[in-house]
């Protein structure tokens, strides 16, 4: 088949929030999460070194704070953000409900 069509929401979450579709979209060098964040919530600082990942977050609602290495980058609706596979980062959600579309590949 040349497509696979998933809504994230039929997707079981993890932790209560992240919605991991490599998987169900059946990706081999793709990887794809939505992330449904309530107010506060925050995510454990990881980096993707062993695995070589880049990553792009992309800020689809609300407002968020990604640290990235010890530095702290706000985020706004609309906003994209490029982290390396060796840097660490976290996620700390802002006052209101967000939604993060995180993209990774080596």
């Amino acid at each position: 088949m040349s497509h696979t069509l998933v809504n994230y929401e039929d997707v079981e979450p993890r932790a209560e929030s992240m919605h991991f579709l490599r998987d169900a979209l059946e990706t081999d060098q793709l990887g794809l999460t939505v992330l449904d964040c309530e107010p506060g919530w925050s995510g454990m600082e990881h980096d993707h070194a062993d695995e070589d990942h880049e990553e792009v977050y992309f800020l689809a609602e609300g407002t968020a704070t990604v640290t990235v290495d010890g530095e702290a980058v706000e985020m706004e609706s609309g906003d994209a953000l490029r982290v390396s596979p060796d840097a660490t980062r976290s996620i700390e959600n802002g006052d209101t409900e967000s939604t993060f579309v995180l993209v990774g590949a080596p």
